[in-house]
C-alpha cells in the first residue's frame, strides 16, 4: 500500500504541478500588466502636465527618402533602433528557456521523492543543478530569470505540499 501512496504522490506532484505553475505564471503576468498600465498612465499625466515636454512626431509616411523632418535619418517604423530600448529583450514570438515544461516535471518528481524518502538535503542538489544549468540564459534575460525563480518556487511549493500531505495522512 505504501508504493500505492508514493506513485499517487509523484503522479500528483510531477503532472498536476504544471496547471498550478501555469496558474501561477498567468497570475503574474496580470500584475506585470497592471503594474505597466499604472506606470503608463503616470508617465502620459506627468508629460501632460510638463510644459517643457519637447514632443516631436516623425511623419509616418517616412517622408522624403526616409528622412524626418529636422533631416536626420530615422528608422522605418518597424525596425526598432539598434541602440534604443527594442535592442535588448527578447522578442515576444522567441521562447523563452526551453525545455522549461520538462524540468519542470523532473524537479517536481524529484523534489517530491527526496521528502518522500527523507532526504531533503537533496532539494538542495536539484536547486542547484537546475541553476548551473539555466545560468548563461538567466544572466542575459531578466525576463528569463523571473520566469525562473517563480516557476521554480511553485514547483517546488507543489511537490513539497504533495509529498508533505501524503507523507502525514497516508503514509504513518
Amino acid at each position: 500500500m505504501t508504493a500505492l501512496w508514493v506513485a499517487v504522490a509523484l503522479v500528483v506532484a510531477g503532472f498536476a504541478g504544471w496547471p498550478v505553475t501555469a496558474l501561477v505564471f498567468k497570475l503574474a503576468r496580470t500584475i506585470d500588466d497592471k503594474a505597466d498600465a499604472v506606470k503608463a498612465a503616470e508617465e502620459a499625466r506627468r508629460t501632460e502636465l510638463d510644459p517643457s515636454a519637447d514632443v516631436t512626431v516623425d511623419d509616418p509616411s517616412g517622408g522624403a527618402a526616409g528622412q524626418a523632418v529636422d533631416g536626420e535619418l530615422s528608422a522605418p517604423p518597424a525596425v526598432p533602433a539598434s541602440d534604443g530600448p527594442g535592442a535588448g529583450p527578447a522578442l515576444p514570438s522567441q521562447r523563452i528557456l526551453r525545455g522549461g515544461a520538462i524540468i519542470g516535471v523532473l524537479e517536481r518528481l524529484g523534489v517530491c521523492l527526496a521528502i518522500l524518502t527523507g532526504q531533503p538535503v537533496a532539494i538542495a542538489y536539484i536547486v542547484a543543478i537546475k541553476g548551473l544549468g539555466r545560468f548563461a540564459e538567466l544572466k542575459e534575460t531578466p525576463v528569463a530569470a523571473e520566469r525562473f525563480i517563480i516557476g521554480t518556487l511553485t514547483s517546488m511549493l507543489w511537490a513539497a505540499g504533495t509529498a508533505a500531505a501524503v507523507k502525514v495522512l497516508f503514509l504513518r
